[in-house]
């Protein structure tokens, strides 16, 4: 297959010979699989044959195409599709963490993960170490304890932008021999690939610029396949595995069956087909199809959000805009070193007024959609203290900047001027004008 990133979002993983040399990706949508016969069936169920299926809640042929599109796309060694951003994170900290641990990871991240992360996960043994600012690599290491599972962040944070220097976290991470796992949610793989930068799990809502069309729930998690699992550190992959027995195999451990594809064999086996946080045939489909458009959405996407930035700085009513591709933060070398395409086509602005302006401006804007996804391919505006980060305490939002007169905005594919002239007659009236 091509190394171009616009030859294998459209071919990669696909082969029209094995499905009735259909050009396109065709929907199973069914259940199960007929075995054929039982030693076939025997290689199925212990993994052990390749293109074998068995039943669609462990893998299913619309569903592993786009696991290998996207494995290949990011660099990876596989990749799971699940049936939400939140399930990808949930899963990928319960495999790395299974047993109970400690994750570090900053606060100013998506609302829903941080409300995961400080009073769900940790009913299940897993505590979190949080880091005001995750590029204070000597704030970060001292947080480094015995039983430390993972560091976690997001390549670009969630509104605010923040970029995380991955190669550096990366480094720190294998110091310690934990593994670093970047939510690359905002950038998609168009933009930014954290496995290349040392990374070693991806997580994505795929729901937002992968998809891209607002019309599918989906997440992803991608395995490097570069970490060193320590069997001292991480039992899990090393315990005998009751599916992946064979006669003459001794150790039927994910380890020794799956090699550097431990992580990714585990989380398939042991949470997506027990847990069965399941991808649809049907949803991936529908990320396939966005998928095959990335590279043309997201380039006019953050080349509007720029042109929109730039308006907002200059707009007398707006205190401060939030968008990194800027330049004007003390983050500009990280842009330049990871972002050469852009950030993305999030961002946020502070309004010069309180909520009250805030509520006229979303009640004002026509073009703009009024909801809590991004990524989609029409423009969408939502104020975070109160819709995507309600449940983060009121003096942590302080200190992320998320306050109730912050607009969170996505950028789509509308014309930029129609946008832009929509925040300024919106903005206008929230201030009586």
């Amino acid at each position: 297959m091509s190394n171009s990133f616009d030859t294998n979002k459209i071919h990669s993983g696909y082969q029209p010979e094995k499905h009735n040399y259909s050009a396109t990706v065709p929907i199973y949508q069914n259940v199960a699989f007929d075995l054929h016969d039982t030693e076939r069936a025997d290689e199925i169920a212990r993994g052990e044959l390749a293109d074998g299926f068995i039943y669609s809640r462990a893998n299913n042929p619309t569903v592993d195409v786009f696991e290998k599109r996207i494995a290949e796309l990011d660099g990876g060694v596989g990749a799971v599709a699940v049936s939400s951003g939140m399930a990808a994170i949930t899963y990928a900290i319960l495999n790395v963490a299974e047993g109970g641990g400690r994750i570090i990871a900053p606060p100013d991240i998506y609302g829903a993960t941080l409300d995961e992360f400080r009073t769900l996960l940790p009913k299940f043994g897993i505590n979190f170490d949080f880091a005001e600012d995750i590029n204070d690599f000597e704030a970060v290491e001292k947080l480094i304890q015995p039983d430390t599972k993972a560091i976690y962040a997001e390549s670009v944070s969630n509104p605010i932008t923040n970029i995380a220097d991955v190669a550096k976290l990366a480094e720190l991470a294998h110091k310690h021999d934990i593994p670093l796992i970047i939510d690359n949610t905002f950038p998609t793989p168009y933009l930014f690939n954290p496995l290349k930068y040392g990374a070693d799990i991806v997580v994505y809502s795929s729901t937002k610029g992968i998809s891209g069309h607002g019309n599918v729930v989906s997440g992803l998690i991608i395995d490097g396949g570069n970490f060193k699992w320590r069997k001292d550190k991480f039992p899990q992959f090393y315990e005998p595995e009751i599916t992946l027995n064979k006669k003459g195999r001794e150790d039927t451990s994910f380890a020794a069956v799956f090699a550097e594809k431990a992580f990714i064999a585990h989380l398939r086996t042991k949470y997506l087909r027990l847990m069965g946080g399941v991808l649809s045939p049907f949803s991936a489909y529908l990320d396939l199809l966005g998928l095959e458009t990335i590279s043309e959405r997201i380039s006019k996407e953050v080349a509007t959000s720029l042109k929109i930035a730039h308006f907002l700085e200059e707009n007398i009513h707006v205190e401060h805009v939030f968008h990194s591709g800027l330049l004007n933060t003390p983050q500009k070398d990280l842009v330049k070193k990871y972002y050469p395409k852009g950030i993305g086509t999030i961002f946020s602005f502070k309004l010069k007024g309180d909520k009250k302006n805030v509520v006229r401006l979303l009640n004002s804007v026509q073009t703009f959609t009024y909801l809590p996804n991004v990524g989609d391919n029409r423009s969408l505006i939502v104020n975070p203290s109160g819709i995507t980060h309600r449940e983060v305490p009121e003096d942590e939002r302080r200190k992320q900047n998320i306050s109730d007169n912050l607009v969170r905005l996505s950028i789509g594919l509308e014309d930029a001027n129609d946008l832009i002239a929509d925040l300024e007659q919106a903005i206008n009236k929230a201030f009586g004008e």
